[in-house]
């Protein structure tokens, strides 16, 4: 299937906040080839983002985040402080690269050494539009820790390292909660001997 199998008959704004809210009326075609019923479909409009998982490979730690979600809050059976990667919308006109080094520093106080990318993928392609770029950042975690963010922007994140072996054991234990974070910490597992031969001194 392609844009092409989509026809859109209208599209309209009924909400432009923070965020944007558009409505569409559309048909598409179905895998026998035929058309599909008139459909009406809203999406979420909010930009892009990244993600960075912070490595230490040195130390052989993630570091993580802690903070209140909303929309954690309003699901049931799960906490309101979600454990996290770091993460942040892409600023127009700006790579998701400077997002990851700006974001990382200050949601964590750390310094990128290094980049690694993981994925790209939908949050939600039912009902939003955003994609987020994964990436694995090399830190220095030794000092990591402390609350940060943007207090301007209602931020309070705790911050902390651990042993990457007791973060795979929070994954598989069901602790950590969010998309976002599952899969970049499947990702590390998946890949963590090479990214250790990548960053360690004199790898």
């Amino acid at each position: 299937m392609s844009e092409n199998n989509v026809v859109v008959s209208e599209r309209t704004t009924p909400y432009r906040g923070y965020m944007r809210l558009d409505h569409y009326k559309l048909r598409h075609t179905i895998f026998n080839g035929e058309w599909s019923a008139d459909l009406s479909r809203e999406v979420l409009e909010r930009g892009h983002a990244v993600s960075v998982l912070p490595y230490d490979p040195i130390r052989d730690e993630v570091v993580l985040i802690e903070q209140f979600r909303i929309g954690a809050y309003t699901a049931p059976k799960t906490s309101p402080w979600q454990i996290e990667c770091v993460a942040g919308v892409i600023e127009p006109h700006q790579l998701a690269e400077d997002t990851a080094h700006r974001e990382t520093e200050e949601e964590t106080k750390l310094r990128i050494l290094d980049l690694e990318p993981m994925h790209t993928y939908l949050t939600s392609p039912g009902c939003t539009s955003e994609t987020v770029q994964m990436f694995c950042g090399h830190v220095d975690a030794s000092d990591a820790g402390g609350v940060h963010g943007l207090a301007s922007e209602g931020e309070y994140i705790r911050v902390f390292s651990m042993p990457v072996e007791e973060a795979f054991i929070w994954l598989a234990n069901g602790r950590i909660e969010n998309g976002m974070t599952i899969i970049a910490l499947q990702w590390l597992k998946l890949n963590l001997s090479q990214i250790q031969s990548k960053w360690k001194v004199g790898g």
